[in-house]
């Protein structure tokens, strides 16, 4: 009997701690009518397919959003979406991370709309508490309008790498220990729409948005989320990504697209910051 006691104390005492671990930590794939709400758009935002399928559009009256229910406090999150096709100047389709409010965290993917034939821009950027201006900007290497490409965002406590279809394109290190602030304190939700920019979208500006193509959709479909859930807790620690940074390949590859396909960053740009470039630059 007291053998068949501890043993049933010591299986409690598993199920509470795997329990734990269960609410801390968690993985969605698929379902958007589950993770997702429309949250602007009178209609032009719908979950289709048995929520398979979410596809936004943009009208001279407005564009569309969707947002996720939960916040987390980091994630490692894919999305499969298929850009605005044809003459998309003066749109922008953006998917990113927000923690909201005036002070809020924030890491962007927003891809600036083109004339037919010249090719998207891929805009990105970090906010820490308030504060952006840590722009990077991408050719993408293909037309993103043709099919569905996957963009990923890992976001953990060690870094935030930036990936499209599996290859990194920017990593933003925690930089802490320099005295460089790090969004690693605030829950972010996820966050995407399309919108109309024509004042600085499409070549600044220069280039309106055509509304006799409208309206504009953008669809996305084979998202992915693992996160760690309010509040944060080291029992997610189990999971692979909550430490993975670039390796050596991984790190080659980055450089690689940057060489290749980057047409801004703002850690060289001496012109927009004349006293000298924001000190995480010297560490990148």
């Amino acid at each position: 009997m007291l053998y068949m006691a501890r043993k049933a104390v010591i299986i409690s005492i598993v199920v509470s701690f795997l329990l734990k671990i269960t609410k801390a930590s968690s993985t969605t794939t698929g379902n958007f009518s589950q993770e997702f709400d429309i949250t602007w758009g009178d209609g032009r935002g719908k979950i289709l397919d048995n929520g398979q399928l979410l596809t936004l559009s943009l009208d001279k009256t407005s564009g569309s959003g969707f947002q996720s229910k939960n916040q987390s406090l980091f994630g490692n999150i894919d999305m499969q979406m298929k850009l605005v096709p044809g003459n998309s100047a003066g749109t922008v389709t953006s998917f990113y991370l927000s923690s909201l409010g005036s002070t809020h965290d924030e890491i962007d993917f927003e891809f600036l709309g083109n004339l037919s034939g010249d090719p998207y821009i891929l805009h990105t950027n970090v906010f820490v508490q308030g504060t952006g201006n840590r722009e990077q900007q991408f050719y993408l290497w293909f037309d993103p309008t043709m099919d569905f490409h996957t963009y990923s965002i890992l976001w953990n406590p060690e870094n935030i790498i930036w990936f499209v279809d599996g290859t990194p394109i920017r990593q933003f290190k925690n930089l802490e220990t320099y005295n460089i602030t790090f969004p690693n304190k605030q829950p972010m939700w996820i966050f995407s729409s399309l919108w109309d920019a024509e004042d600085w979208a499409t070549r600044g500006g220069l280039v309106k948005t055509d509304w006799t193509q409208a309206p504009f959709t953008a669809s996305y479909r084979n998202f992915g989320i693992q996160v760690c859930e309010q509040p944060y807790s080291y029992s997610c620690s189990h999971e692979a990504w909550i430490t993975e940074s670039l390796n050596s390949s991984s790190l080659e590859k980055l450089k690689s697209v940057q060489m290749k396909y980057m047409i801004y960053n703002y850690c060289t740009d001496t012109k927009r910051f004349p006293q000298g470039v924001p000190s995480e630059c010297k560490y990148t």
